[in-house]
C-alpha cells in the first residue's frame, strides 16, 4: 500500500485526486495541504512513499518545494499534478516519478500508481541486494593526508568542519580553507573511522565537534548550522545515530 500526499490549492481538485488514487486500492491518503507552507508542517508527521504536487499553489509554486524535497536522502517520489503542460521538462529536471494532467482521467492515475510501486520495488530490491561493508580501523596520528591539486596536504583533523561532495569531487571544509580532492566520500569515511567526524548524509560527513546548532526541519530531518555559516543537512538515516552521539 502505497502511502501518499497530496498538495493543491484547489480542494475539488484535490478530492478528486484522492478518490482517484483510493478506488486503485493500492494507496493510503496519509495527508494533504493547500500550501508549502501548510505541506511542510505536515510533512515531518508522516513517512509517504508519494507526494503529489500541483504547481500553481497561489502566490507559491510547487517548483519551490520539489526543489527541496531533491536535498533529501530519503525523498517520496513527486508526481506533479497540474493543469499545465509547460512544466514538464522543469518536472523530470527534478527527477519527478511522473505528471498528470488536469481534469484527472482515472486510467492514467492507475498508471501513475503502478508506475510508483514498481520504482519503489525496484529500489528496495536494490538496496536489500547492496552488501553491507565494514570499513577497518585505521590509527590516528592527529592529521589527515589528502591529494590536493598534484601536492600532498597534512590536515589536522579538529580543524575539519565538515566533508561534501558534488560533481564528482570531494570537497574537505576547515576551519581557514576549503581543500578539493578527488577521493570519494566513502573513503575519507573509512579513513576517519573513530573520530569526530561521522557520516550524516550521503552527500556530507561533518565533525561533531564543530556544529554550532542544530535545527529541525521537515520528514523527520535536521539541519546543522556550521561556524562558516554552512548548513548541512541530516537525513532521517542518520537522525537516530546522531541523537545517540549528541544525546538530544
Amino acid at each position: 500500500m502505497l502511502k501518499a500526499f497530496i498538495v493543491d490549492d484547489e480542494p475539488l481538485a484535490r478530492d478528486e485526486l484522492a478518490y482517484l488514487l483510493l478506488r486503485t486500492k493500492k494507496v493510503e491518503i496519509v495527508g494533504a495541504a493547500d500550501s508549502i507552507e501548510t505541506a511542510l508542517k505536515q510533512l515531518s508527521d508522516f513517512e509517504i512513499d508519494v507526494l503529489f504536487l500541483d504547481i500553481e499553489l497561489g502566490e507559491d509554486s510547487g517548483i519551490d518545494l520539489a526543489k527541496q524535497l531533491v536535498e533529501l536522502e530519503q525523498r517520496p517520489e513527486i508526481v506533479f499534478a497540474t493543469a499545465y503542460d509547460e512544466f514538464a521538462l522543469k518536472a523530470f529536471e527534478l527527477e519527478a516519478a511522473d505528471y498528470i494532467l488536469k481534469p484527472f482521467d482515472e486510467s492514467r492515475v492507475g498508471q501513475t500508481v503502478e508506475k510508483i510501486s514498481k520504482l519503489l520495488a525496484r529500489k528496495k530490491a536494490i538496496k536489500s541486494a547492496e552488501p553491507e561493508q565494514k570499513p577497518p580501523f585505521l590509527e590516528r596520528t592527529g592529521k589527515l593526508a589528502i591529494t590536493a591539486e598534484e601536492r600532498i596536504v597534512l590536515i589536522n583533523i579538529e580543524s575539519i568542519l565538515y566533508i561534501s561532495t558534488a560533481e564528482g569531487r570531494t570537497m574537505i571544509a576547515t576551519d581557514k580553507q576549503k581543500y578539493y580532492a578527488a577521493e570519494p566520500l566513502v573513503t575519507f569515511e573509512r579513513r576517519l573511522q573513530g573520530t569526530p567526524i561521522v557520516r550524516v548524509h550521503r552527500a556530507f560527513l561533518v565533525n561533531l565537534k564543530a556544529i554550532l546548532e542544530i535545527q529541525p526541519w521537515f520528514h523527520s530531518t535536521y539541519n546543522l548550522m556550521m561556524p562558516d555559516g554552512e548548513k548541512v543537512p541530516v537525513s532521517r538515516t542518520y537522525t537516530k545515530e546522531l541523537k545517540q552521539l549528541l544525546g538530544f
